[in-house]
């Protein structure tokens, strides 16, 4: 699909919740490495310290994150999107010493609706390194966190 298609009908409101779901390029697994996994982290601290997104709840998967949080008012989804993929691709370039595309160009977005319950959504995302098959206990995996902890 192309990726203006992707953009046909995208939801940005400020205060609103979304599930983000982004890929690496190509499906490469960076984020097996943990300091590359800490730097996509530290990118989403900086979001949600500025005000631009409040994270209800994240996992970064070996060539994926899953990002639950609330838009501030200062970007749009999309802007947001595309400056948290900017640097975080910078600083994972640099950290790896190269020059290649960290972050396929398009994202999956999800706007909750209102019926939709926050911690269940946030319990299918902090489960995928279970069902993925990457740990036994969720305890186990170091890269997630929710705010219900």
């Amino acid at each position: 699909m192309p990726r203006d298609d992707l953009l046909k009908g995208r939801f940005s409101c400020s205060g609103h919740v979304y599930h983000v779901t982004t890929c690496t390029e190509a499906r490469v697994p960076l984020f097996r490495d943990f300091s590359c996994g800490r730097l996509v982290v530290k990118e989403m601290r900086e979001l949600n310290d500025a005000k631009t997104v409040t994270s209800l709840a994240w996992v970064i998967m070996p060539d994926h994150v899953h990002w639950l949080f609330q838009l501030g008012s200062d970007l749009t989804l999309s802007q947001t999107m595309k400056g948290f993929k900017a640097r975080s691709a910078l600083t994972i370039n640099r950290f790896l010493n190269r020059r290649e595309p960290v972050w396929q160009r398009a994202f999956h977005d999800h706007a909750l609706r209102r019926e939709e319950d926050l911690r269940t959504v946030a319990r299918y995302i902090i489960g995928n390194p279970l069902r993925a098959g990457l740990v036994q206990y969720i305890g186990d995996y170091p890269l997630w966190d929710a705010i219900w902890l």
